[in-house]
């Protein structure tokens, strides 16, 4: 009993904000894949399909955080926070900005590319070696698998990262050489994508190196609103353009 009481003890004095933080984190990502599936059901839109698809695996990530942190991590929680949350989640938003911004063949052979890199990522971390985890603090990745998981997350995540970033520099620069309504929409909702995700990167490299699960929860929450924000000005463009099209 002694061992027990001594072993949680770091993580007493602040577990109700770190908790609420992760609840508020999935709650507002079910929520807005929730709004994206209707979305991408009603305009059959291949973007508002791709960040279903991200915002749903966001919430699941965020459902096994809140799993971790209330009853404590085991290996089943941790794998499946790490696939869908470090591995697969931002690659999906990116995929969303490659279809708003990008030819439709381009954006037909990222899918293809994302739907085998997904598979793959899945079968890696479902059978991967792992330490093990125990505990309510928030584990870190280099601390509980090998190389290949912890490459496919930094290769995924930050190629997509660049793709989001690049993607707000482009529909930036369209809009400073066109100045129509559409495309200053677009930016904007392509700008505030890439500050959600940089949102996002910024609280796991602040909870990898220093151990503030109060900062990575923050970042989830504030991250995924940032986020949905900018799907709704980008989503916006896309229908008045479609519109105007028609």
């Amino acid at each position: 009993m002694h061992e027990f009481t001594k072993a949680r003890a770091p993580v007493v004095p602040c577990p109700v904000v770190v908790v609420g933080l992760a609840f508020v984190a999935t709650a507002v990502s079910t929520l807005f894949a929730q709004a994206m599936l209707v979305r991408f059901t009603r305009a059959r839109a291949p973007q508002y399909g791709a960040w279903a698809a991200a915002l749903g695996m966001f919430a699941l990530a965020s459902a096994a955080l809140v799993t971790g942190l209330t009853t404590g991590w085991d290996r089943g929680t941790f794998r499946c926070f790490y696939l869908f949350g470090a591995v697969l989640d931002v690659p999906w938003l990116a995929l969303g900005t490659v279809y708003l911004l990008a030819a439709p063949r381009v954006a037909r052979a990222s899918r293809a590319f994302l739907l085998v890199f997904s598979g793959f990522a899945a079968g890696v971390l479902l059978s991967a070696p792992m330490e093990r985890v125990t505990g309510v603090e928030i584990p870190v990745g280099k601390d509980v698998f090998g190389a290949l998981p912890r490459i496919l997350a930094a290769v995924g995540s930050g190629v997509a990262a660049t793709v989001i970033m690049v993607g707000a520099v482009v529909s930036a620069v369209r809009f400073a050489r066109t100045r129509s309504p559409g495309h200053g929409r677009l930016a904007a909702g392509n700008a505030l994508i890439a500050l959600g995700t940089l949102t996002l990167s910024s609280g796991g490299l602040v909870q990898g190196v220093v151990g503030h699960d109060e900062a990575f929860t923050l970042s989830l929450a504030v991250g995924v609103s940032v986020i949905y924000a900018g799907f709704l000005v980008a989503g916006s463009a896309s229908r008045a353009a479609d519109h105007r099209e028609r």
